[in-house]
């Protein structure tokens, strides 16, 4: 089987599956090497910049070298019984890299807290998904958070993962998903991380440049679909995606901004520390609950488009394979 028919069926199996809580899912366990690794080594209160950068490259190399060869060890083995069930098996490890079915529900239940059960539901419900304080969120920082998690995890979550499987399998597409979790736990500029995530995040800025570009591509198509501002929505991500700090997430989150016809970006607080992000897009519409069904949409529609372009892909691939 190609490597897009192979990525084309992950991605259908991780919308109708998930991640299933009875099966041992790979990111937890890097989530428990990478918090073993950085406990042990990363003495940065009293280390050098130097030395605690190359401990981080030194995590960075074993957890994404190591989830590779392991995976590609897990689909060797799987082909010796049997050529079918190392195909099932390679599909079945390319889907654990994905979370289609995992962001879209998460923003639905972000907006059934908020929507059902009030602010302070909301604010939990929010906290399961985003990295700052939530305590202190008004409805409108909710509804914020809520969408440009949903619009950057378009990238990392169902695009980059699915092109790196198509080029690579299973082991490339568990390297992605091994660096994308080493950014998410290490890759932060404060003084814990701002030296050993350094390698981390390069990676992970690096493994996302040309997904997240794919991905702006794949989101205007979705747009045109619902018959949104998809040429304004365009010229705002133009106009304001490099105001973000990544060089990548601004992308998504200044499409998903210009689409929907609201202003994203502002302060959000770390640890109790304040950061504003830039604004992006324009504050046509209010950030309100019905934001996030909105923003949940484009995700499903943008990973459909995805879905056939794959599958069309791996279609002409074999029928130019199998007649020439």
């Amino acid at each position: 089987m190609n490597g897009l028919f192979a990525a084309a069926l992950a991605l259908l199996v991780d919308r109708v599956v998930g991640d299933p809580t009875w099966l041992p899912h790979p990111v937890v366990i890097m989530g428990k090497y990478i918090r073993t690794f950085e406990r042990r080594v990363n003495h940065w209160a009293r280390g050098s910049a130097s030395g605690l950068r190359w401990r981080g490259v030194a995590l960075t190399l074993t957890t994404t070298c190591g989830a590779a060869l392991v995976t590609a060890f897990i689909g060797w083995a799987a082909r010796q019984v049997s050529p079918a069930f190392g195909t099932f098996v390679n599909i079945w490890l390319i889907s654990t890299t994905i979370a289609w079915k995992g962001l879209a529900q998460a923003g639905k239940d972000v907006y059934q807290a908020l929507s059902s059960n009030g602010l302070d539901a909301g604010q939990r419900a929010v906290g399961m998904i985003v990295g700052r304080d939530t305590e202190t969120m008004s409805e409108t920082d909710v509804v914020r958070a809520t969408v440009e998690t949903l619009a950057e995890n378009i990238v990392d979550a169902i695009v980059a993962p699915v092109l790196f499987a198509a080029l690579g399998g299973a082991p490339l597409a568990m390297f992605y998903r091994a660096a994308n979790t080493l950014d998410a736990m290490v890759g932060y500029k404060n003084e814990r991380f701002q030296h050993f995530g350094w390698g981390s995040a390069r990676l992970d800025d690096v493994l996302n440049y040309v997904p997240a570009r794919v991905t702006v591509c794949l989101m205007y198509l979705a747009l045109c679909v619902r018959h949104r501002p998809a040429l304004s929505s365009w010229r705002v991500m133009r106009r304001d995606a490099h105001k973000h700090p990544s060089p990548n997430s601004g992308l998504p989150e200044a499409m998903m901004a210009g689409g929907l016809s609201i202003q994203l970006g502002g302060w959000n607080l770390y640890g109790g520390i304040p950061s504003f992000r830039a604004h992006l897009g324009d504050a046509v519409k209010p950030l309100v609950s019905e934001c996030i069904p909105e923003a949940v949409e484009v995700v499903n529609d943008t990973a459909w488009i995805l879905l056939s372009l794959v599958t069309l892909g791996g279609g002409a691939i074999w029928f130019f394979i199998t007649d020439f």
